[in-house]
């Protein structure tokens, strides 16, 4: 007896049902087909994990009310129809946590910048645009990059001329981590590249870089070393001539120094 194949439920409906949103019959309608189908079952499974990560980084900011202000400016970022249909490109996360994971970060006196007037806000948001892009990527098993470590060559050229600037892998494995390869992803102002990296392990850590918008003009184009940490997950951030580094990983604070260190002297 041959069965019919389930065709694949659309990539729109299972983020909807992965944020919860599905009325029952349909919802049932998408359970009916994972059962048939293990990739998008595999992807549902994936998402899920991604969702409750970003979660866990703010579980007590997301109980709280929304100040009005935040409120009104997630609104604005909900209006914009490319930006949020740019974030649900990543690895198919659903915006709307996204979108929480920020207004979690703004609110969150830890993450925030400590120079008067505001001055160092694009580093913060690069840092933070770093930290997301670490827990969207960092449960991947099969796509966890775009390009493998295999294709290195051919990596750093394509993402030096996506971001205009010669790039350059650190070599992390006298640290004990091997590159797993990067991905091109979009940022304020610009592109920017991740490379990861796992021990053996499994652990990963990520490298998140690119230019710092209006870093000149703000006398950001040198910085030092600034630490943030939340719930386990903690990231190493500075600015080089107006570029960016971010090293992200779920590591205790020197650990991640050491590899920080390791990455700074390198490039």
């Amino acid at each position: 007896m041959n069965e019919e194949k389930l065709p694949p439920s659309d990539d729109a409906e299972l983020h909807a049902y992965v944020d919860g949103r599905l009325p029952p019959r349909q919802r049932a309608s998408v359970e009916a087909r994972l059962r048939g189908d293990a990739e998008a079952a595999r992807r549902v499974h994936e998402w899920s994990e991604q969702r409750e990560l970003l979660r866990a980084l703010h579980g007590s900011v997301l109980a709280e009310p929304v100040p009005a202000h935040l409120a009104q400016a997630a609104q604005q970022l909900h209006a914009r129809g490319n930006r949020i249909a740019r974030w649900q490109r990543w690895g198919g996360m659903a915006a709307a946590v996204l979108v929480a994971f920020g207004v979690g970060w703004a609110s969150h006196g830890e993450w925030q910048a400590r120079v008067a007037g505001g001055r160092a806000q694009p580093v913060t948001a690069f840092a933070r645009q770093a930290v997301t892009a670490h827990v969207v990527y960092l449960p991947e098993v099969r796509h966890p990059v775009e390009v493998e470590a295999a294709q290195q060559q051919h990596l750093v050229q394509w993402l030096s001329k996506r971001l205009d600037r010669p790039l350059k892998i650190p070599n992390l494995a006298p640290a004990g981590y091997e590159l797993v390869g990067g991905r091109l992803l979009p940022g304020d102002g610009g592109a920017r590249a991740q490379f990861m990296f796992q021990n053996a392990a499994g652990e990963r850590v990520t490298l998140y870089v690119g230019a710092i918008e209006g870093a000149k003009a703000r006398g950001l184009e040198e910085t030092a070393f600034r630490f943030a940490s939340e719930r386990g997950m903690s990231s190493f951030y500075w600015v080089d001539q107006g570029f960016g580094y971010a090293l992200t990983g779920r590591l205790p604070r020197q650990g991640l120094l050491v590899l920080a260190e390791s990455v700074h002297r390198q490039l």
